[in-house]
């Protein structure tokens, strides 16, 4: 019996004896039950899976070149330990490159990034440019050691400037619409901003509490973005916001209306089609975010006169131990409370001048 042979791909007997077929690169299967071994569709079915992996190979980064310096970056472990935005933010700005990628490593200098960032500037904004910047930074600094270049050509280049007529991204939120938002908010709504306003937590690390990172009267976290850790005391307000918040069975503390863990994009888009509404009757300003609200504890305390050590405590942007157990950093904890009851004392003292609104908006 003639056996059929087919460059690029493993053809078996099974087992059973039952005749098998797959591309050795990529792992591909062929049905050989809709085509037949040795078939014209058989053949032809092999020409396309070969077609597909001969365009990916001519894909793929070449040894040498810019495009082979990012694909080293991903595979190591500072790339992996990164959050899930950085790397979200990183995969951006490594598709903006690949027009280039085939760019010798001998070719890469100074004058070559900064026309890059030059370039990235104009087409995508100064704040995206500048993480383009960074991204390569970070690509040059992980491939010296190895040999793969010589020095970090993005060192030297200076980061775009934030054009003046451009407002700042993340505001903080005035008194007023800080206690329109929580008045007219759905309370499954209004539960998490007000965890997130009398926390300083970013969004997803609020999002992603669960029940068992309350031990007492303190919030015990570690924020996603840094791994940095938090230690947040529940003053009076948050204490009753989630008390009055709805039940659920959710092992988070944060819930949707249905009882299930928000996600992150499923509590912005309830979020913005609620903030919305609310600029639609110009209840709130435009540019009103989520993480704003950290900027406004910052903001609140320090205007209230905290020290900034006290403020960076708070919002967890010390670098401790990531082995230290929470119950070693009670003094931390400590030194939190007492700025937590400023931030109390702070906001009870402006929110007595605002009128609450009675009307609810529900997202």
């Amino acid at each position: 019996m003639t056996r059929i042979r087919v460059k690029g791909f493993k053809i078996f007997d099974d087992r059973h004896g039952k005749p098998r077929c797959y591309h050795r690169v990529t792992g591909h299967k062929i049905d050989l039950e809709k085509t037949p071994l040795g078939s014209a569709e058989f053949f032809a079915e092999c020409a396309r899976i070969a077609a597909i992996a001969e365009a990916r190979k001519a894909q793929a980064p070449k040894p040498g070149t810019l495009g082979g310096l990012v694909n080293a970056y991903f595979q190591t472990e500072h790339f992996g330990n990164l959050a899930d935005a950085t790397k979200r933010d990183y995969r951006k700005c490594a598709d903006f490159l690949h027009p280039i990628r085939d760019t010798p490593v001998s070719a890469i200098t100074t004058p070559l990034v900064s026309g890059i960032h030059d370039k990235a500037a104009g087409k995508i904004g100064w704040r995206r440019a500048n993480m383009v910047r960074t991204f390569l930074s970070q690509v040059f600094r992980y491939a010296i050691p190895r040999g793969l270049i010589d020095r970090d050509y993005a060192a030297g280049v200076i980061p775009k400037p934030r054009p003046k007529d451009r407002p700042y991204a993340n505001r903080p939120w005035t008194v007023e619409e800080r206690a329109v938002v929580l008045d007219r908010a759905a309370p499954h709504v209004r539960v998490a901003v007000a965890l997130i306003m009398n926390t300083g937590l970013d969004p997803s690390d609020a999002l992603k509490l669960t029940r068992r990172q309350i031990d007492g009267n303190t919030i015990w976290g570690v924020r996603g973005k840094t791994g940095h850790e938090v230690a947040i005391p529940i003053g009076p307000t948050l204490q009753a916001a989630l008390y009055a918040a709805p039940a659920h069975d959710a092992v988070t503390i944060l819930a949707t209306s249905t009882g299930k863990p928000w996600t992150y994009n499923g509590f912005s888009t309830v979020w913005h089609r609620f903030k919305k509404k609310l600029e639609a009757e110009e209840a709130v300003q435009p540019g009103l975010t989520l993480k704003g609200l950290r900027h406004t504890v910052a903001t609140t305390l320090r205007e209230a006169g905290l020290e900034e050590r006290q403020i960076a405590d708070l919002l967890g942007q010390k670098t401790p131990s990531m082995a230290r157990h929470y119950s070693r950093s009670a003094n931390l904890a400590d030194r939190n409370r007492i700025t937590m009851e400023t931030l109390e004392k702070e906001n009870e003292r402006r929110s007595k001048v605002v009128k609450p609104f009675k009307k609810t908006v529900k997202p």
